[in-house]
């Protein structure tokens, strides 16, 4: 007779395929192949070595008059005033303006807004009627109206409600916000009343098309506003800018410096003083261009107020740059996460391995799972590294060297360092996860590559028209750097906001879900297939 006997089992150790054994293990296999190490540290390298050469790359040089010693590196640094959030402001206007203590109020009416701007690019010789060469035209954010604010010096806190040559009426204050009124354009047959009203540290807009019928618009919390404050009428208009969409490329052109010059009448303020009120340049004007080449004109109660330069935050261009720019070398360490993370899991399919790891933790999403852990802590681990480096070394060295860099709070740039690290870590985990799913070195690499690497250096190097590039910023794993953008891209500001001037389509915590969610179904699919695969 024949005896059938079932062989028994051996028996699973306590803890076989814990997650945290896993992770031992893979930390083990990682750290004992240098030439991941190697690569990983090389990657960093290239990081900083990069952001440095970026920094480094030319010595600004300058005169401050047309006789004057030519200038080099931090002496051409412009000054810009610093607005009540810390933010580079542009703060140029002309300003007619009474003492306005404690609470109260100021109304106007608005009849007519005009504008000129330069043909040439420039401002006329020294002498010589600056506005000579100027052309009737309006800018869109010229603006004109009444304003309440802490003092005269450029970056103190205010609040205003104007008239637009392109937007309208708009309540803005502290630079940075900006609320839409009523549309339209104001005519003398079309005109706009305006009022502030101030109840402590808190200011609220009004306006109305004929001074009894009254909107809101928008309400400001001015922190620390003194119990004496300026009040009263202002103008500006800033450059004449145009934003162009080329074949290649987007960018900006600007052509010179503009004025802007509004008609008032109807002027009441609470505590106003008749024949008391007094015009000021603030700040610097426009394009070389004084804040003012008319002034203030008064024809009874009618005042006439001409001005130039602009109140709003200052943005990145030609002459301002964010800290984003110094970290552009984190491609390169890029391609060296998806290089080793690819082959830290081919390595095992190539060596046969696989079968041993799997037959040690037979739990096969765990071993997955620790795979991707271990090489995203390493790569997250680096690239902070090279990111709390390279930042604050390139901006010094920028300074030296003359680049003005938009100063941001010490959040932003931890968070601009940190989430530079975590995109190149989830990027880590997306290659391992690939390698699973393809289990070839050459044909994950090349992938990886592809998904994330290609679309940032098309997007950011202006080989595609200014759409392809935004489509590619949204839809892409390469979405994620937007983590890297410091500046806001402000709708009041003209300018050419485009990923090879620090700004991107999605906010980054947007971007940084974009990568994740690509992360997610690949590391999904791979676990399928680990599961459903032999080992081999």
């Amino acid at each position: 007779m024949t005896t059938t006997m079932t062989p028994t089992r051996p028996q699973v150790r306590a803890g076989r395929g814990h997650l945290a054994p896993l992770l031992r293990a893979e930390w083990t296999k990682f750290r004992t192949v240098r030439g991941w190490i190697i690569a990983l540290i090389a990657g960093a390298l290239v990081t900083v070595v990069w952001g440095l050469l970026v920094a480094n790359g030319g010595d600004t040089t300058c005169q401050t008059s047309d006789n004057g010693p030519v200038l080099h590196g931090a002496a051409c640094l412009p000054h810009l005033p610093l607005g009540p959030g810390g933010e580079a402001v542009s703060d140029s206007f002309t300003f007619v303006h009474q003492p306005l203590t404690g609470n109260g109020s100021i109304t106007v009416r608005v009849t007519s807004l005009t504008g000129r701007y330069s043909t040439n690019g420039g401002i006329a010789a020294a002498g010589a009627d600056p506005t000579g060469q100027f052309t009737n035209g309006i800018q869109p954010w010229s603006k004109a109206g009444i304003i309440i604010k802490a003092s005269a010096t450029p970056g103190s806190a205010y609040a205003a409600v104007a008239v637009t040559g392109g937007n309208g009426i708009r309540m803005q204050y502290n630079y940075t916000h900006d609320t839409p009124g009523l549309t339209g354009t104001v005519s003398a047959a079309s005109p706009r009343w305006l009022r502030l009203t101030r109840s402590g540290a808190t200011i609220i807009g009004y306006d109305s098309t004929d001074g009894t019928h009254w909107t809101k618009i928008a309400t400001a919390n001015l922190a620390g506003l003194p119990s004496t404050v300026e009040a009263g009428l202002f103008a500006t208009s800033p450059d004449r800018t145009i934003v162009v969409s080329q074949s290649l490329a987007s960018g900006t052109t600007t052509e010179g410096p503009s004025q802007a010059t509004a008609s008032f009448d109807h002027i009441s303020q609470s505590t106003a003083t008749p024949d008391a009120w007094h015009s000021n340049l603030i700040g610097g004007g426009s394009g070389g261009l004084q804040a003012s080449a008319g002034g203030l004109q008064q024809t009874g109660d009618v005042f006439t107020v001409t001005g130039s330069g602009d109140i709003a935050p200052v943005v990145a261009g030609s002459n301002a740059s964010t800290i984003g720019q110094y970290l552009t070398g984190a491609f390169a360490g890029l391609v060296a996460a998806i290089v080793v993370a690819v082959m830290f899991m081919t390595a095992e399919y190539r060596r046969g391995l696989i079968r041993t790891t799997l037959a040690a933790a037979p739990r096969r999403g765990r071993v997955l799972a620790a795979k991707a852990v271990v090489a995203g802590a390493v790569t997250f681990t680096t690239g902070l590294a090279a990111s709390a480096i390279v930042l604050p070394l390139a901006v010094r060295l920028g300074h030296a060297k003359g680049a003005y860099v938009l100063p941001v709070s010490g959040l932003t740039e931890l968070r601009v360092i940190a989430g530079t690290a975590a995109v190149l870590a989830i990027s880590a985990i997306l290659a391992v996860a690939i390698a699973t799913i393809l289990q070839r070195s050459a044909a994950a690499v090349t992938t990886g590559i592809v998904a994330i690497v290609l679309p940032y250096i098309l997007a950011t190097t202006g080989v595609l028209p200014g759409n392809a590039a935004q489509w590619l910023l949204r839809f892409t794993p390469a979405a994620a750097f937007a983590v890297q953008q410091a500046i806001p891209a402000y709708p009041q500001v003209t300018a050419s906001y485009t990923a090879a001037a620090g700004y991107f389509p999605l906010p980054g915590w947007a971007g940084f879900g974009v990568l994740c969610g690509y992360t997610a179904l690949a590391l999904a699919l791979a676990y399928h297939l680990l599961c459903r695969r032999d080992a081999s």
